[in-house]
């Protein structure tokens, strides 16, 4: 069984998608999940080309990955410019990554209308790059910017981008359809004639222009490459990357490749809802393996068949990617789901226990309601324990009011929050104010509690999202609020929905604050 390197460039390629802005703290958060699901490869950003990249792979450093290597991408060095006085070259190397991946020009039209250099001086950039950073780190790749076309248009010169790739120490070569315009059949006979001229592992890296990532890179697998790039959920530039939430089981589960532990490859769906979540998109339905319909059957032959034997209508189990049978007219789902999650979460529910139907119950209601528990878990701990009657009450609202005022056109709007607490037989009631409604809610919660739980202190606010849940309606639409709190030693995310955003805000502030409180008393 052929073990395959997974590469993840969701931070960087899928940050381009035109729908997509992710924070520092988002890509450091979506890092760690990449690294527990076992992703071999992470591809933090480009640290030449923005502050926000160069801030990421200093706070990376600082994370307790198991796993993952993290990569700096970037380009060869500028024409007429020696490579070690490069400033992207430099902007690689002070992020400190070990591995480095750097693109270059392999197509002759790119050479002589986007560099303006002769072919051959791009071949010496090619080279003074590679072996400038390969002196300094562990690892370069060499991704091969517009391959395939290269290939097409000129084969012999491509090949030659390849070769001197190779000769300066790239550790696997990257073939790029970075238009994303080539179909099966061109990446079979391409890559047949690259492996029979050079001898070097290579990678592949697609774009979905005209609908065929997943499937050249699972062909580029099968004739022979040793590293897939892609994105979650197919994030990207244009059309996006290929998905790896398909290309993993396509290679696992159908092909028999090796890409990481089978008990990982569960938790397929969970990676994909927390980074919808995170970049705050909807979750994709109808996406193969991991959307809510991938394994849903609607009345009829179907869930007849499917009752008697999922194999019926189901090409596999959903539970070897974390997704589970729905039968839409019964809405039979979920149990196996919430077991584990809560094992996971040290939370004791027997499979026969007369509390997981009533925990089902109510999460079929709060998901009608607009509820979604993925980038939330601290929300969803404190929901399973509210239930099977293991929460504690910290505080109790007597009551709250925002109120937000502008005197001036040419002044921004002043935000003050008033809230009355009681914390056993303690009454409190104090104001604040903050940059905002929610932010001034969140400084008057605080404020009123520090003297009763004075580790509440340490809780800091890290990112506010919101999200329309009933497109058409205008301002009186439904929102979903997702919060990520954190304190010195970890980061939890709380969710909460309603018409009103600040009561949907206050919702997943109060998790926040109890998440905390109920973590320390453990």
């Amino acid at each position: 069984m052929r073990q395959i390197e997974l590469y993840d460039t969701t931070l960087r390629d899928g940050s381009q998608s035109e729908d997509i802005s992710f924070s520092v703290e988002d890509k450091l958060r979506i890092t760690e999940k990449l690294d527990d699901f076992g992703i071999h490869y992470i591809e933090g950003g480009w640290p030449g080309s923005n502050p926000k990249d160069a801030e990421y792979f200093k706070k990376v450093r600082k994370l307790p990955l198991s796993f993952s290597k993290i990569v700096a991408f970037g380009s060869t060095h500028k024409p007429h410019t020696k490579v070690e006085l490069d400033p992207n070259i430099k902007a690689l190397l002070d992020s400190k990554a070990k591995i480095i991946t750097i693109f270059g020009k392999t197509w002759d039209f790119h050479v002589y209308e986007a560099l303006r250099v002769s072919l051959e001086e791009n071949l010496e950039i090619i080279y003074n790059s590679i072996l400038y950073l390969k002196s300094h780190v562990e690892k370069v790749f060499f991704d091969a910017e517009h391959f395939f076309d290269g290939y097409r248009h000129n084969s012999d010169y491509a090949i030659r981008c390849l070769q001197t790739a190779k000769d300066a120490g790239a550790d696997c070569l990257v073939l790029c359809d970075t238009n994303g315009g080539t179909l099966p059949n061109s990446i079979r006979d391409i890559i047949s004639d690259v492996l029979a001229k050079i001898n070097a592992p290579i990678g592949i890296h697609t774009h979905n222009d005209s609908e065929c990532a997943v499937a050249n890179s699972v062909i580029a697998v099968q004739m022979g490459a040793v590293q897939v790039q892609g994105t979650i959920n197919g994030f990207g530039e244009r059309c996006g990357n290929a998905n790896l939430c398909s290309i993993i089981p396509n290679l696992q589960i159908k092909l028999g490749y090796k890409c990481l532990p089978d008990e990982k490859l569960r938790s397929l769906r969970d990676l994909s809802r927390f980074v919808n979540e995170i970049a705050n998109l909807r979750h994709f339905k109808r996406q193969p393996y991991v959307g809510d319909s991938a394994f849903a059957h609607k009345g009829g032959v179907h869930v007849n068949a499917v009752n008697k034997n999922p194999d019926t209508y189901e090409h596999i189990r959903p539970e070897l990617v974390g997704n589970s049978h729905r039968v839409l007219i019964s809405d039979l789902a979920g149990k196996s789901n919430i077991l584990r999650k809560a094992r996971e979460l040290n939370i004791s529910i027997k499979p026969d226990s007369p509390e997981l139907k009533n925990i089902l119950d109510e999460l079929k209601e709060l998901e009608h309601q607009g509820f979604q528990f993925e980038g939330a878990d601290a929300s969803f701990e404190l929901l399973l324990k509210k239930l099977l009657g293991q929460h504690r009450r910290f505080f109790d609202l007597i009551g709250f009011r925002v109120i937000v005022s502008k005197r001036k056109e040419n002044e921004d709007p002043l935000s003050e929050a008033t809230i009355m607490v009681k914390v056993g037989k303690s009454i409190e009631h104090t104001a604040a104010t903050g940059n905002g409604p929610v932010n001034a809610l969140d400084n008057a919660l605080r404020k009123s509690l520090y003297k009763f739980y004075p580790k509440l202190k340490s809780v800091k606010l890290h990112d506010y999202k919101v999200r329309v849940l009933t497109a058409g309606k205008g301002t009186s639409a439904k929102v979903r609020v997702l919060i990520e709190s954190g304190d010195e030693n970890s980061r939890w995310g709380t969710v909460g929905v309603s018409e009103n955003i600040i009561e949907a805000s206050w919702q997943a502030l109060v998790d926040s604050i109890e998440y905390k409180l109920l973590k320390d008393t453990n």
